[in-house]
């Protein structure tokens, strides 16, 4: 299914012509080889897109012509442009797997980005609301219309649960009852997740407009259908400027902000872990950072002897 996207980018990028053959080679790797979703791999695909086009200014004209100097120039371009962290951190991480590909490959002499460690180069502490600016968020919608109670149902259900919002738009109503939701997560792993009080009659407001449809999503379009990735996107962006907020807000800054609350808030780590579905605990400690940041905050602003 990955071919759908394979060809159509490569067609203005100037020098990227001479190499797709061993950039569709790469997009086979991490399609066949790799297991990679498909929504990931187009994900790379972009990145690499925006990368090669990003090099072609600077006057790179081949592989062997680009220098650990061109990606982080591209990082910082993509920062400058107010790109979400979590967006740079993943094209950062499609180039180095692109170059270490390449160099297995024999296509060029080095890696040049072996050393480039995101963690030490980035600082890539993901955007997150203050429990004043969710409120605000959540407080953007006419609950008369059915629209209006929907996008309240979704941003509830999204900060009330960390979901994914690939997770929000797979639920259906079967998989919500009073005090939990069962999400079908990353690699088909299926977790129940709490779900407070307030999202429950979100939902349940939500459910007082929904016409007689045979349609088990929880969520549908305006054409009585599942909703998708991009209109959950837009009823964030929408809302956010209603609200007057001012940051680069996203489906995934509410889970982010849900899991940062939560540990400021002294859950347990691993209980984090367990309900944002990461398998790995790794994935969870960058909340730390989150936490670590606020206390040397609050203990510069109100300690006496600062």
């Amino acid at each position: 299914m990955w071919k759908k996207y394979n060809k159509s980018w490569l067609l203005n990028l100037g020098f990227v012509h001479k190499v797709q053959a061993e950039v569709q080679d790469f997009l086979s790797y991490i399609a066949s080889e790799k297991g990679l979703a498909l929504n990931t791999i187009h994900s790379y695909q972009r990145d690499l897109e925006a990368f090669l086009s990003f090099v072609q200014t600077k006057g790179a004209s081949s592989l062997p012509q680009i220098t650990t100097h061109h990606i982080i120039d591209f990082l910082s371009h993509l920062q400058h442009h107010q790109y979400a962290s979590a967006s740079i951190c993943r094209a950062l991480i499609a180039i180095k797997v692109f170059f270490k590909f390449l160099s297995r490959e024999n296509l060029i002499s080095a890696n040049i980005s072996l050393h480039l460690e995101s963690p030490k180069l980035w600082q890539l502490i993901p955007e997150v609301l203050t429990y004043e600016e969710v409120e605000k968020l959540l407080q953007q919608h006419d609950l008369s219309t059915r629209e209006g109670a929907r996008n309240k149902a979704i941003l509830e259900v999204l900060y009330a649960s960390g979901l994914r919002v690939s997770e929000l738009c797979a639920l259906d109503i079967n998989h919500v009852d009073d005090i939990s939701l069962r999400v079908m997560g990353k690699g088909s792993k299926e977790r129940m997740v709490p779900i407070g009080q307030a999202a429950v009659d979100a939902i349940d407001h939500y459910s007082k407009f929904r016409d007689a449809t045979p349609e088990q999503a929880l969520f549908l379009n305006q054409r009585g259908k599942r909703i998708d990735r991009i209109t959950v996107w837009k009823i964030i962006k929408e809302c956010s400027r209603a609200a007057h907020i001012n940051k680069n807000i996203s489906p995934h800054t509410l889970r982010h902000s849900f899991a940062t609350h939560l540990l400021e808030n002294g859950a347990d780590l691993r209980v984090i872990q367990e309900m944002l579905g990461h398998a790995s605990i790794s994935s969870t400690e960058r909340y730390t950072h989150l936490s670590r940041s606020a206390l040397q905050d609050a203990f510069e602003a109100f300690h006496p002897r600062m």
